[in-house]
């Protein structure tokens, strides 16, 4: 028999999760609760959703596997004081909500439920993300699992033991993509500055980038691997890696920039 589940906001992230679970068919019902029905045919089409304009209309749910919450963080309140009184058994709670710790959450589900904590990054609006979860000491190994296998729509998934852990990983890989883009932007203008047509040095930069990335997704090999497999002796790449990975080259300034975003991650939470 297929899972039972209760998604709460299907934006980008939890229509893509949505699309997943369909297509895996490993999903008997899914309750999806949002004001703004999606477009997407895959979702709209299928006789496994039902469709709840709010939290407030929502009749007893029945037995759930699991309730996903995806709602942005400011609407949370509202949502979970209503949702809260509603359920009955023991589903997993699974939350993608940025900054929303276990404590909050626990002021409305009880000690009892099993529960989830999960940070994804943009790419996983598309499939090709990474998320990394952490659970409380009452939720099982089971739950684990399924948590990983709800979130595994979305790309891949890790775990940390740890939740002070969730602010190093959203300065590093919930920021990255942003991060990755900056380079881009930076390599677009070098392009420039060395006479490229603007156009040009932008479609170039996105594309290797791109394709380096999907490189990176496709290898095994170490990233530093790949870095030296394009570098020749006494070639022009590996004059570029110099200014790069020098003493005022990159390492220093990701570092600080994580770390940044790190301790604002944890005034944010605190």
């Amino acid at each position: 028999m297929g899972l039972a589940l209760l998604l709460l906001g299907c934006g980008k992230m939890g229509g893509a999760m949505a699309r997943g679970w369909l297509a895996s068919g490993t999903v008997d019902r899914v309750v999806i609760v949002d004001p703004h029905r999606t477009s997407d045919p895959v979702i709209a089409s299928d006789g496994r959703v039902f469709w709840v304009p709010e939290v407030a209309a929502l009749d007893a749910p029945g037995a759930l596997d699991a309730v996903i919450l995806a709602v942005k963080p400011q609407m949370m309140d509202g949502a979970l004081a209503a949702l809260a009184p509603k359920l009955t058994g023991t589903p997993l709670i699974l939350s993608i909500a940025a900054g929303k710790t276990i404590a909050y959450f626990r002021q409305y589900f009880a000690a009892a439920l099993p529960l989830v904590r999960a940070m994804p990054n943009l790419p996983a609006a598309i499939g090709r993300g990474v998320t990394v979860c952490v659970a409380t000491d009452g939720t099982s190994p089971a739950h684990q699992q399924l948590a990983t296998e709800l979130l595994s729509a979305c790309g891949a998934v890790e775990w940390v033991d740890d939740e002070k852990l969730i602010d190093a990983v959203t300065a590093l890989s919930g920021g990255g993509p942003a991060y990755v883009f900056a380079l881009i932007e930076a390599m677009t203008e070098a392009g420039i500055a060395v006479g490229l047509a603007p156009d040009l040095a932008g479609r170039l930069a996105r594309v290797t980038v791109a394709g380096a990335g999907e490189l990176v997704h496709q290898s095994d090999l170490p990233a530093s691997t790949l870095r030296e497999n394009v570098c020749s002796p006494g070639g022009t790449t590996i004059e570029a890696i110099k200014v790069l990975m020098g003493p005022e080259g990159w390492q220093p300034i990701v570092t600080r920039a994580i770390t940044a975003a790190t301790r604002r991650a944890e005034a944010l939470g605190s």
